[in-house]
C-alpha cells in the first residue's frame, strides 16, 4: 500500500485515533509511525482536530430507563416471579463513574459517525500552518510544536520524562549554516504558546533542535548538549 498517498494516510490516522484500526493493521501502523517522520505527523494533527471535536459535543443526559438497564445488568435490582423489579439503592460513588462512561461512548459515537460520513481530509480549521514533531530514539513524539503566522505553540507528550536538575531548550538552526538561534525552553508539561519572531522565516530555517541545559538555558547562547532534530512541514 502506497502511505505517501495523502488520502490513505489520513483515512489509516484516523481510524487509529479513534481506536477503530485493530489487530495486524494497528500494529502495522504503530510500526510504520516509528518508521516515518510523515506518518507521526498526520497522527497527530488528527490526535488535536479529534480531540477537539469531542470537547465540542455538548454533553447529554439518558433517560431513567438508561441507568435502570445498567442497574440491571449490574446486578442491583431483584425481581420476582412476575417479573416486577424494585431497585436497590446503588452506591453513590458508582454514578458519576456510570455517567462518565455512557457519556464518553455517546461521544466517541459521534465523533466516529463525523468522521466515516465525512469526506476523508486534513483538517482545514486548524490555525497553524506548519508543524514539527519532536521525537526520541524510537520515534516516540516527545512536543509537537504548531507554527502559525503569529504564534509557536509547543505541546508536551505523556512520553517525555521531566527533568529537575536540567532543561530543554529549543533551537531554530539557520539554513546557511550559522550558529542555532535559541527560540526558549521547552515545558515538560502540558502546553506554552510563544510569540513568533520576527526574524523566524521558515525559508531560512533547516530544522529545530532541542538542548539539555543547566537550569534556566544555555549558559553561553549556544547549545550544550543537543538531543533532538526535528524538520518542519507544511500543513
Amino acid at each position: 500500500m502506497n502511505y505517501k498517498n495523502e488520502t490513505l494516510r489520513n483515512a489509516l490516522a484516523a481510524e487509529y485515533v479513534l481506536g477503530t484500526l485493530r489487530g495486524g493493521a494497528r500494529r502495522r501502523y504503530q510500526k510504520l509511525m516509528m518508521e516515518s517522520q510523515l506518518i507521526t505527523e498526520t497522527t497527530w494533527m488528527w490526535e488535536q482536530y479529534l480531540n477537539g471535536l469531542g470537547q465540542q459535543i455538548p454533553p447529554i443526559e439518558p433517560p431513567p430507563r438508561v441507568w435502570q438497564a445498567i442497574e440491571k445488568q449490574l446486578g442491583l435490582v431483584k425481581s420476582d416471579v412476575s417479573d416486577n423489579v424494585t431497585a436497590l439503592p446503588a452506591p453513590r460513588e458508582r454514578q458519576p463513574f456510570i455517567w462518565q462512561t455512557i457519556a464518553g461512548l455517546a461521544t466517541a459515537a459521534a465523533i466516529i459517525i463525523a468522521v466515516v460520513l465525512a469526506p476523508v481530509a486534513p483538517p482545514k480549521t486548524a490555525p497553524f500552518t506548519n508543524i514539527a514533531v519532536v521525537a526520541d530514539g524510537e520515534a516516540k513524539p516527545l512536543w509537537l510544536i504548531e507554527i502559525s503566522s503569529d504564534t509557536l505553540q509547543i505541546k508536551s507528550t505523556s512520553n517525555l520524562t521531566a527533568r529537575t536538575d536540567k532543561d530543554f531548550e529549543l533551537w531554530m538552526v539557520p539554513a546557511n549554516g550559522e550558529a542555532p538561534i535559541s527560540l526558549g525552553l521547552l515545558p515538560e508539561g502540558g502546553q506554552l504558546t510563544v510569540s513568533r519572531p520576527d526574524w523566524f522565516k521558515l525559508a531560512t530555517i533547516a530544522a529545530l533542535a532541542v538542548s539539555l541545559e543547566p537550569n534556566g538555558g544555555s549558559p553561553n547562547g549556544s547549545p550544550t548538549e543537543v538531543l533532538y532534530i526535528a524538520p518542519i512541514s507544511a500543513v
